[in-house]
């Protein structure tokens, strides 16, 4: 096992926190609901990490999260993940989910059927519910059938999917918003 390493950073939705070894990141962590949750949910999860100042190569990858989280399109599928002890359902699952780009979604469904298992849609969201990766997995891109959110594990839940989908300016389903509707100036009276 190689060493472990985490560091809480912040973001336009909060706290986060990252969590890496020597293969790429082995966690991410959401912002909590109290301060220092989020630090001892790190913990938890990874036991055997100790809190560290990031290298240059975590530092870039929070800066692309951060940017993420602000608006941007970068869909961070180059970040290298730490896949051991992942289930290869899962593995399956998450690597259709990175090609999710940020302000696009798919369905649970959609999901199972890309991987040849159209009947395993609960499934899915099991494993994105298990998911170690938000943000970089962006499991918050996958909704339910109709369009509706479906769950979500993070801390706020439903809201913090609905959250980072509206930041990522997302359509959820085929009803214009405002970011849709083109604006017309009413014409020049006599001209």
């Amino acid at each position: 096992m190689s060493a472990q390493r985490f560091v809480l950073f912040d973001t336009i939705i909060g706290r986060c926190g990252v969590a890496w070894g020597d293969r790429g990141l082995i966690g991410l962590q959401l912002p909590e609901s109290s301060p220092g949750a989020a630090w001892a949910k790190l913990r938890k999860r990874f036991p055997d990490a100790v809190e560290d100042e990031p290298t240059a190569e975590i530092e870039a990858i929070i800066e692309r999260v951060r940017g993420l989280l602000a608006g941007g399109r970068d869909d961070l599928t180059d970040i290298p993940l730490d896949l051991d002890g992942q289930p290869a359902f899962n593995l399956r699952v998450y690597e259709i989910a990175r090609a999710i780009t940020p302000g696009e979604t798919s369905t649970y469904g959609e999901v199972a059927k890309a991987m040849g298992e159209p009947g395993a849609a609960r499934a899915v969201g099991k494993a994105l519910g298990e998911n170690p990766w938000p943000i970089v997995v962006p499991c918050h891109r996958v909704l339910g059938a109709s369009g509706d959110l479906g769950g979500f594990s993070a801390p706020g839940g439903a809201e913090t999917k609905a959250r980072l989908l509206t930041l990522e300016k997302a359509r959820t389903d085929a009803v214009p918003t405002l970011f849709d509707l083109e604006f017309s100036v009413a014409p020049r009276r006599g001209g």
